[in-house]
């Protein structure tokens, strides 16, 4: 596992349909981009980061007009139906891609196109704490709130123990193959994967967590917009 290399994927074949907007949620403007731009740009930021790869819808018209899709690190795949469906395809195209030299060992980081937020003290902090893991881990946040479990009828169920609560962000970096393999089974049992880390958890394997600041949030509603400018400018100005 000597000198591994960075990858990036980006999932965003998604519609984002809770935004109730024209266009999925990672082409709305965002402090005079889009959203996914500003994702984009977090991972290219990195001098470790050896390419990164987007995964479109086939019927995607927004990127390519994008001055960020011509880059000469950035790389368009063809999305999925799923989120685990994009970055299995990244995958098995980047693995095919023989322009590149991707090694089983190589670490595959998967970012939110809709997680503009992110710091990039975070994004090092990920890759130096996991630099020697067979594994990988994730971005992720001890739960602060109380949380309840909740029937189907609305009533509370019980209080539910956080000391043990997390909440996942991304990036999520894991080794190459093992991530390829593992989304492979996991999609061909027809298993429930969510993110990264619960296919490497189907596979039997053990995921650690990097703690991240809050604010790396994920846009999903359209309030979180006015938050999301809101934390881009306060970092702009630290």
């Amino acid at each position: 596992m000597s000198n591994p290399q960075f990858w990036a994927v980006i999932p965003a074949a998604g519609i984002g349909s809770r935004m109730a907007s024209d266009r999925p949620k990672q082409y709305l403007p965002l402090n005079n981009k889009t959203v996914i731009e500003h994702s984009v740009e977090k991972l290219l930021a990195n001098p470790q980061i050896a390419g990164v790869y987007v995964a479109i819808a086939e019927h995607d018209y927004f990127w390519t007009e994008l001055e960020i899709s011509k880059h000469p690190k950035v790389y368009r795949v063809d999305g999925g139906k799923e989120r685990a469906d994009s970055v299995f395809n990244a995958l098995q195209a980047m693995a095919a891609d023989q322009s590149v030299d991707i090694q089983p060992s190589d670490w595959l980081l998967v970012h939110d196109a809709a997680r503009p937020c992110l710091r990039p003290e975070s994004l090092q902090a990920l890759i130096e704490n996991l630099a020697d893991d067979p594994v990988g881990g994730i971005l992720a946040n001890p739960v602060s709130d109380t949380i309840k479990r909740v029937l189907a009828d609305n009533h509370i169920q019980k209080t539910v123990d956080r000391s043990e609560l997390w909440q996942a962000q991304t990036p999520q970096m894991f080794r190459f193959e093992l991530l390829r393999k593992s989304l492979q089974s996991a999609l061909a049992e027809g298993a429930a994967i969510t993110d990264e880390a619960s296919a490497i958890e189907w596979a039997g394997q053990q995921a650690k967590v990097v703690a991240g600041p809050s604010d790396n949030i994920k846009i999903t509603r359209p309030e979180d917009l006015a938050l999301a400018q809101f934390i881009l400018s306060r970092q702009a100005a630290i």
